[in-house]
């Protein structure tokens, strides 16, 4: 069964408590949830990790590489400058898909630019938690191409 690894970044902890009217009042636990339930339905197995940590999430895109075969990202406010983990994207063969929960180009200026971004297969924004759904639809996608 082809492995997709969901990471979330910073402060994604605190769904549900976090600014509840940008992100929705679910959870990290229920989304994780979410996603590996929506995984059985489309043949993936989903593992998912969350880190306040630049480097663990460098770790687990260094360590994906041969092990899953799409990662699912969501870097929150990392997106906007962190090199580090652009090169670590870059320095793997597994695709990338950028997710965000809210529309990041209706948000605050700073948001708008992503320096990840360019080195995924592409940016999902905007649907709240469906949009890690939709990336999910999306790995399936990359899986076939890969295949």
């Amino acid at each position: 069964m082809p492995k997709v690894m969901v990471l979330h970044g910073p402060n994604l902890n605190l769904l549900g408590k976090r600014e509840p009217d940008i992100y929705g009042g679910g959870t990290l636990t229920e989304l994780n949830e979410r996603l590996r339930t929506k995984g059985g339905e489309l043949g993936l197995e989903v593992e998912t990790f969350q880190s306040n940590h630049e480097g663990d999430l460098i770790d687990q895109i260094h360590g994906a590489e041969g092990r899953v075969d799409v990662l699912v990202i969501n870097p929150g406010a990392f997106t906007h400058y962190s090199y580090a983990i652009r090169d670590a994207l870059a320095s793997v063969s597994v695709p990338a898909i950028e997710v965000h929960i809210s529309n990041v180009h209706g948000r605050e200026p700073f948001r708008e630019r992503s320096v990840t971004a360019p080195v995924t297969r592409g940016q999902i924004i905007g649907f709240g938690f469906h949009s890690y759904e939709l990336a999910l639809t999306a790995a399936v996608t990359l899986v076939r191409e890969r295949a």
